[in-house]
């Protein structure tokens, strides 16, 4: 343990200096934690990974962002306010990247490839693009080649039954699946014209769920759902690309 510590404690004095580590022991019975500063190359952290990484290269990792804007890594959920959760692996690989902030620039990027795909069809079907952007971000995370459990498909994540309504069948074309999808969810607007959350769980579980409950069904999927889209939602209304 004192090893372990040690690894650590130099760590952050020949390369964090301000940094404070939280902490850092291996039993079963407390988190893995330690704090990395906002801005490093991936070099440094890919360093960081090396050393301490084989400790919990077999548990979850979670990295949050403090109020300070500093980065805290944990093998367990943080129930600490003033910690967002930035992202969540299975297990340690590519967390160096994470760190570095390579990994969100490349994300980034990807989720603006089909910005003009997406202020098309929210001009063609009167929807708000930062709305059928966040569909696409919480069902497919923007990868046109998805493919869930349940056989929906592509960006929207569209059943080819759905898609068969609108008469197109190249789901994994992005043009043609936001088109169809963005179609879809204004059809669901305009069934439900008064609450958007039903729209939306309508979206993910059927118009025939929200009849039949009257309302967002109560599966937690649906719920998480909503919510989330409509979290998204809001968050793309700030960016100017749309």
């Amino acid at each position: 343990m004192r090893a372990r510590w040690a690894w650590a404690w130099c760590l952050e004095r020949l390369y964090f200096r301000e940094v404070a580590i939280l902490a850092l022991s291996m039993n079963q019975k407390s988190s893995s934690i330690f704090a990395v500063p906002r801005r490093h190359s991936a070099a440094l952290m890919v360093a960081l990974s090396a050393v301490c990484w084989p400790f919990l290269a077999s548990a979850e990792i979670y990295i949050y962002t403090d109020t300070f804007g500093k980065r805290v890594v944990s093998d367990r959920p943080l129930q600490v306010a003033g910690y967002r959760l930035q992202h969540r692996r299975a297990n340690a690989d590519d967390v160096g990247y994470l760190l570095s902030g390579k990994m969100d620039e490349i994300n980034n990027r990807r989720r603006q490839l089909y910005d003009s795909y997406i202020k098309t069809a929210s001009r063609t079907y009167r929807l708000d693009p930062a709305l059928i952007k966040a569909v696409i971000h919480v069902e497919s995370d923007f990868n046109p080649m998805a493919v869930s459990p349940k056989g929906a498909r592509g960006l929207m994540q569209l059943m080819p039954k759905t898609a068969a309504q609108y008469q197109e069948r190249d789901l994994f074309n992005p043009m043609a699946n936001i088109n169809v999808g963005a179609r879809h969810l204004a059809v669901l607007v305009e069934r439900y014209p008064h609450d958007l959350r039903l729209a939306l769980a309508a979206y993910n579980a059927g118009e025939h769920s929200v009849d039949r409950y009257q309302g967002v069904p109560p599966f937690r999927e649906t719920r998480d759902y909503v919510k989330k889209v409509l979290k998204y939602r809001d968050r793309y209304r700030s960016v100017a690309s749309l």
